[in-house]
């Protein structure tokens, strides 16, 4: 039994990557550049962070098997940990600070194009 929970954790952990390359392909497409990719701080963490214009942006990427789902899986405490994890990159990135501040979402479902929903939410 513990080699097929461990078996399912490596697949869920593969699929997430891939939905994160998706994400990555996604934003440069629109024209962001990507910043950091899984950034991690004691505090917290962001799967992407990337800059657009005046615009720093935090973006977190789930993948579900619908949106739906996949949008009920960012909790509170999940946002507060990825604005923790976005103000530990500006802490050693302080040139950055200037920029105004954005978190995003990019939902990817299946075989569909990534849902990327702006301004997802605020502090």
């Amino acid at each position: 039994m513990a080699g097929r929970d461990r078996e399912e954790r490596r697949r869920a952990y593969r699929a997430g990557r891939l939905a994160e390359d998706v994400a990555v392909i996604w934003l440069r497409l629109k024209g962001y550049r990507i910043l950091a990719r899984r950034y991690r701080h004691p505090a917290g963490e962001v799967d992407i962070v990337a800059r657009r214009g005046r615009h720093l942006v935090a973006v977190e990427v789930k993948r579900r098997a619908d949106i739906a789902t996949a949008l009920d899986a960012i909790t509170p405490r999940q946002r507060r940990r990825i604005a923790r994890g976005l103000e530990g990159f500006l802490a050693v990135r302080p040139a950055l600070a200037g920029l105004d501040v954005r978190f995003d979402v990019i939902l990817v479902a299946g075989f569909r194009r990534p849902c990327h929903i702006l301004d997802a939410w605020r502090l």
